[in-house]
């Protein structure tokens, strides 16, 4: 199995794993230049504090394989009740940084392939999950952060991976060795890049023979050779490169995760790290146990996130002296009602979990995907509430530099006031974390994290059963049918 060489000992503190990273030196690039130095640098560092975050207050678990003690990030789900314990533990986390704390998906990967790769070897006598399990080990005997590398770059929509006119717009085997194969082809929106030490890597659809190539799973360190980075612009980002905190908004982490753009050049992939070879009929379970996993946490991220919204929220119109005007309370009971209806949504899907083939659990896949539907269109409803609520300083307010300014300061000080008992200082900063909270990048994660609206009513309407809900009605209204009618 390929190992992080770096990595030579168990990762047990938040210091270890930020030396981790260092030691690794993964290249990305930002802003036209390569950066090595991921752990220390302005425009990355929040996004690694944030994994770190969970090397600190993420709760262990035994693991089913060896018995040892280890993060929950990487257990394989045993019981619903893991499931609900994972829910809870997103939620806290959440709360702790009000960001996006990038594990999540590298643990959806491993429950997804967990899954999947016994599926595999009882239909074709295949080693994989055997494979699978040995990686496993490793990272949870090392504690290591994985990530989930899904969403190919797609080129043409109306056109299928085989069908493309550029064959490398869906990652690809292009040769087929002894010891491994030689991949092609790139990932999008790679959330946590910066602070991961391993990537699992899945299609994206489902998927026939003609595909077949492209029917890939397979473990890589994210530092191996022939992969380049390349980091999404996000809202405001170029103010982590300026002095002061104040106008990150949330300066000690970060907005979302952080997504990278993955291009894979001819990239070596040894056997006993790849878990689906050309199996291409499994493709599309690979998605569903992925997606179902991942769609299952939106609720609890996106409601541990937006307790820190609608505290800074509240925050300010304390600070405007209006918190009990009946209608901004109206607006925040509306908010904390539309969070906890996201959380609720993750409770009950967790709590509605299925044991799978492989013995490990998976989350309700119905209730699943109304969670993350729900996301797409409850966050935008909570942000909205928030600059309502703020008003128009929210988008207009002065930079740090103009609030330190010897001549200008004094006078923001003295006009942007609230309440004589809140200082400026503090409505300022509480405007910048609702602002970073709330813009167009947290947004669009909320909407596209995990796929877009339309996928998870694809997979809705295929769960529905609705001949079976034409039945009940039939039944009710008095209409007799035959069978062999419905």
């Amino acid at each position: 199995m390929s190992k992080v060489k770096s990595i030579t000992r168990p990762i047990l503190t938040s210091e270890e794993y930020f030396q981790s990273i260092r030691d690794m030196g993964t290249e990305i690039w930002a802003f036209g230049e390569k950066n090595s130095e991921i752990a220390d640098h302005p425009l990355f560092f929040p996004h690694v504090n944030a994994v770190a975050k969970t090397y600190e207050l993420a709760p262990k678990v035994k693991s089913h394989i060896s018995g040892k003690d280890i993060s929950r990030f990487n257990h394989i789900h045993q019981s619903t009740d893991d499931l609900v314990k994972k829910a809870k533990m997103l939620r806290v986390l959440n709360q702790q940084t009000a960001c996006c704390i990038q594990r999540c998906a590298g643990m959806d990967a491993l429950n997804a392939t967990y899954i999947v790769t016994y599926e595999i070897d009882q239909k074709y006598g295949t080693d994989y999950h055997e494979r699978f399990n040995k990686f496993l080990s490793y990272v949870q005997d090392y504690n290591l952060v994985t990530i989930g590398a899904m969403t190919d770059v797609k080129g043409d929509r109306s056109k299928k991976s085989n069908e493309q006119a550029d064959p490398d717009l869906f990652v690809h085997a292009i040769e087929e060795r002894e010891d491994g194969i030689i991949v092609r082809g790139a990932k999008a929106h790679l959330t946590g890049v910066t602070g991961a030490h391993e990537m699992m890597v899945f299609p994206t659809e489902n998927m026939k023979e003609a595909s077949k190539d492209y029917a890939l799973v397979f473990s890589c360190p994210v530092d191996t050779p022939g992969i380049t980075y390349i980091f999404g612009r996000q809202t405001n980002d170029s103010r982590k490169l300026e002095k002061g905190d104040i106008d990150k908004g949330n300066a000690q982490y970060a907005c979302v995760g952080g997504e990278c753009i993955a291009i894979f050049d001819d990239v070596f992939i040894p056997w006993e790290d790849v878990y689906m070879y050309k199996e291409y009929e499994f493709a599309g379970m690979f998605v569903e146990a992925f997606a179902t996993s991942h769609r299952q946490n939106y609720g609890a991220c996106k409601g541990g996130i937006c307790d820190v919204l609608i505290g800074a929220t509240y925050g300010i119109a304390k600070a405007n002296g209006v918190e009990k005007a009946s209608h901004i309370k109206d607006k925040i009971g509306e908010m904390i009602h539309l969070s906890e209806t996201l959380y609720a949504s993750s409770i009950a899907c967790s709590n509605e979990g299925r044991k799978t083939s492989s013995g490990a659990y998976i989350a309700n896949t119905m209730l699943a995907n109304v969670t993350k539907l729900n996301t797409t269109k409850f966050i935008y409803e909570v942000n909205r509430l928030a600059h309502d609520i703020c008003g128009g300083i929210l988008a207009t307010l002065p930079s740090e530099a103009d609030f330190i300014h010897p001549e200008i300061g004094p006078l923001l000080e003295k006009y942007l006031r609230g309440i004589p008992t809140i200082s400026t200082n503090e409505k300022q900063r509480l405007l910048r974390l609702v602002e970073t909270l709330s813009g167009g990048t947290a947004s669009v994660e909320a909407m596209h994290g995990a796929g877009p609206p339309q996928a998870q009513k694809v997979m809705m309407l295929r769960d529905a059963n609705l001949e079976a809900k034409l039945k009940l009605a039939q039944k009710i209204a008095g209409i007799s049918k035959s069978e062999d009618t419905i």
